[in-house]
C-alpha cells in the first residue's frame, strides 16, 4: 500500500474525532490537504445539545481568554456569533468573584473577558464552521476500527458504518487521533509493533457534579459568576456561571474522596461547606431546569511522544488522547485551540517530518498548562504525582501570591492572566511581582493589627443579632487549624429545629481569621485562642445551638 505522490490519498487527512480538539484539528489540516475526513461514531445534532461521546458535555467547560483569542484567528467572527448565540461575557476580574485558598480576590477591571458558554453550544458553533469549509467532510455513525499501515508509517485508517457491515479501508496521508480519553489508537499502535511512549500521572480522583438553573431577578446581582478554587484542607470546589439560553451553570466538585452528593439537600449542604455565598444563593433561590450529572476524573495523564526513540510516520494526537487534564482548572478547550494553531503554522513549513517537528513542538506547548493543573493538584499531599525539589519553596511563594490578591487588585490581576494563559507563570515570579505581593502580605497583616488596637476581636454579633431578631440567621461557628490559626465560618440557620437538640446548622462562607499575629483577612486578631474559643461555644449554647463544629484538619489547611 505505498503511496506515491500523485495518489489520492496523499492529498487526503483523516481526523479520529468530531469532538473540539478533532473539529480543530480539521480546521487547522484544511489549509494544506485537498481532503480531510472527520469519522465519529455518535449520531451529531443538529443544534447545540448533550450527546453520548461526550458524556462531560453537560459539565460545566470554561473558554479561557487564550482560547477565545485563537478561535478568533482560527474562525474570524466567531466571538460575534457566539454573542448572537446568547452566550454573555464580561470582565474576568471585576463582574467575578474568586476564592483563591479561602480568600476573596480584590475586584478590579483586569480587561480579561471571560465567556459563559456551554460546552454543546461552542462545539455545535465550532462544528457549523467546519462543515462549512469546502474540503471537509463530518462522516457520523462511522466507527474508525484500526489503522491501515505500510512499511511502518500510519496509511489511513479501517471503518464501519452504523450497518455493522465490514470494514472499509480508508487511505490517508496523516490520521490525526482526537478521540479523546476513550482513543484506542494506543492498542492499534502496541498491535502494529510501535513502540508506546511513557505517561505522566497525577492522580486527584476528582468527582464533579453539574447542575442548571434559570436564572431570576437578584440571584448574584447582577454579576457572572463564581469559582472557589480547593486548596490543601479544604478539597472541595465549585463554579457558578451565567451562560446561554438565561441560565446559570453550577458546578460542585471534590478531591481525594470528596464527593458532591446530587440530592436538593446534599448539595446544598456541599455548597454551604465552600467559601463564599454565591453559590450556595443560586442552589437556594433559582429554580432547576435538569437533574445533576455526576463525571468522574480519576487522573490527569500526559504522554511523551516526543521522547520516543522512533514513532510512526503519518501519525499525530491531540486533545485528551494526548494530554487531559484535571477539569476543575478548565483547560480542555483552549488547549485543543493552541494545539491546532501549532498544527496550522507546522503545515505552512511542509508536511515532511510533520510528526517529527509536532511533538516536540507540542511537548514545548504542554508544558505551562501541565504545569498549572498538576501543580494546583500537587498542593495536596495525598495526590499521587512526581514532584520536584522546588515544588515546596514555588508553593510557599504562590500561596503568598494567592492571599496577596486579596489585598492588591493589580495581583489578582496577573494572577487571571495566568490562569487565562496569556501570560506565563514564570510572570508571577518577577521582581515587580514578587514585591507587590510582599507589600501586600504585609498591609495585611498590618491591617490585623489595627483592627486589634481598634478593640476588634471575634465578632460573635451575629450570633446576637440573627437569635436575638428573631431570624434564626447568622450563627457563627470555629474550625480550629494547625500552627494556631482559626478559622472563621458563618453558620446559616434555615430555622428548623431537630426535635429537642436545637437548631440544624449548615456551613457557609469560609473566612481566615488570625491567629499568633498571622492576618485576618476580615481584619479581626484573635490574640487568645482558648478565650475566643470559649466565648464562641458560650454564645452558641446562648443562641440554642448544641451542635458546633470543632475539628483539626491536615497541616498546610490555611
Amino acid at each position: 500500500m505505498n503511496e506515491t505522490s500523485s495518489s489520492p490519498s496523499s492529498e487526503h487527512a483523516v481526523v479520529i474525532g468530531g469532538s473540539v480538539a478533532g473539529l480543530l484539528a480539521a480546521r487547522a489540516l484544511s489549509s494544506s490537504f485537498d481532503r480531510v475526513t472527520v469519522f465519529d461514531r455518535d449520531t451529531l445534532p443538529s443544534s447545540p445539545a448533550p450527546r453520548r461521546g461526550v458524556p462531560q458535555g453537560r459539565q460545566v467547560h470554561a473558554l479561557l481568554v487564550r482560547g477565545a483569542e485563537g478561535l478568533e484567528r482560527l474562525f474570524p467572527g466567531f466571538l460575534d456569533d457566539m454573542a448572537a448565540a446568547g452566550a454573555p461575557s464580561a470582565d474576568g476580574q471585576a463582574d467575578f468573584s474568586w476564592y483563591l485558598d479561602g480568600h476573596k480576590m480584590a475586584g478590579a477591571v483586569s480587561g480579561l473577558r471571560g465567556y459563559g458558554v456551554s460546552r454543546p453550544l461552542i462545539e455545535a458553533l465550532i462544528r457549523d464552521r467546519v462543515a462549512a469549509l469546502p474540503n471537509v467532510t463530518i462522516a457520523d455513525r462511522t466507527e474508525v476500527t484500526g489503522f491501515l499501515s505500510t512499511s511502518g508509517r500510519i496509511a489511513g485508517v479501517h471503518v464501519q458504518g452504523e450497518s455493522a457491515g465490514a470494514s472499509q479501508p480508508v487511505p490517508a496521508a496523516l490520521v490525526i487521533d482526537a478521540a479523546g480519553r476513550g482513543s484506542r489508537a494506543l492498542t492499534w499502535l502496541r498491535e502494529l509493533g510501535h513502540p508506546l511512549p511513557a505517561e505522566s500521572v497525577v492522580r486527584a480522583d476528582v468527582v464533579y457534579v453539574t447542575r442548571h438553573f434559570k436564572q431570576g431577578p437578584g440571584v448574584l446581582e447582577g454579576r457572572m459568576g463564581a469559582t472557589v478554587v480547593p486548596f490543601p484542607g479544604q478539597p472541595r470546589a465549585g463554579v457558578v456561571i451565567r451562560q446561554e439560553a438565561d441560565q446559570f451553570a453550577l458546578l460542585l466538585a471534590g478531591l481525594l474522596g470528596e464527593e458532591p452528593p446530587t440530592n436538593d439537600r446534599g448539595m446544598a449542604d456541599f455548597a454551604a461547606s465552600l467559601a463564599g455565598h454565591e453559590i450556595a444563593d443560586v442552589l437556594r433561590a433559582a429554580t432547576p431546569v435538569d437533574e445533576p450529572a455526576k463525571m468522574r476524573h480519576p487522573e490527569s495523564t500526559l504522554r511523551h511522544f516526543a521522547e520516543l526513540g522512533s514513532r510512526p510516520d503519518g501519525f499525530l494526537v491531540v486533545g485528551d488522547a494526548l494530554c487531559n487534564f484535571n477539569p476543575i482548572y478548565g483547560q480542555g478547550m483552549t488547549v485543543a485551540v493552541m494545539e491546532a494553531e501549532l498544527l496550522q503554522s507546522l503545515l505552512t513549513e511542509g508536511r515532511d517530518g510533520l510528526p517529527a517537528r509536532f511533538f516536540p513542538a507540542v511537548a514545548d506547548l504542554l508544558v505551562e498548562p501541565w504545569s498549572l493543573a498538576t501543580g494546583g493538584d500537587l498542593r495536596f499531599p495525598e495526590v499521587e504525582g512526581e514532584r520536584g525539589p522546588q515544588d515546596e519553596e514555588i508553593n510557599g511563594y504562590l500561596t503568598q501570591v494567592r492571599a496577596a490578591a486579596a489585598v492588591d487588585p493589580a495581583v489578582g490581576t496577573a494572577f487571571l492572566r495566568v490562569v487565562n494563559m496569556v501570560a506565563p507563570v514564570a510572570s508571577l515570579f518577577s521582581p515587580e511581582l514578587a514585591e507587590r505581593t510582599q507589600r501586600a502580605v504585609v498591609l495585611g497583616r498590618r491591617g490585623a493589627g489595627e483592627a486589634a488596637a481598634d478593640g476588634y476581636d471575634l465578632d460573635l454579633g451575629a450570633v446576637r443579632r440573627g437569635v436575638n431578631g428573631g431570624e434564626r440567621q447568622g450563627l457563627l461557628g470555629l474550625q480550629l487549624y494547625p500552627r494556631g490559626r482559626l478559622a472563621l465560618a458563618e453558620q446559616r440557620l434555615k430555622g428548623q429545629r431537630d426535635g429537642d437538640r436545637g437548631p440544624r446548622l449548615n456551613w457557609a462562607g469560609l473566612v481566615d481569621l488570625a491567629g499568633d499575629g498571622d492576618r485576618g483577612v476580615e481584619g479581626h486578631r484573635v490574640p487568645d485562642q482558648r478565650a475566643a474559643v470559649g466565648r464562641a461555644q458560650g454564645e452558641l449554647r446562648e443562641a440554642g445551638a448544641v451542635q458546633f463544629p470543632l475539628v483539626d484538619v491536615a497541616p498546610g489547611g490555611l
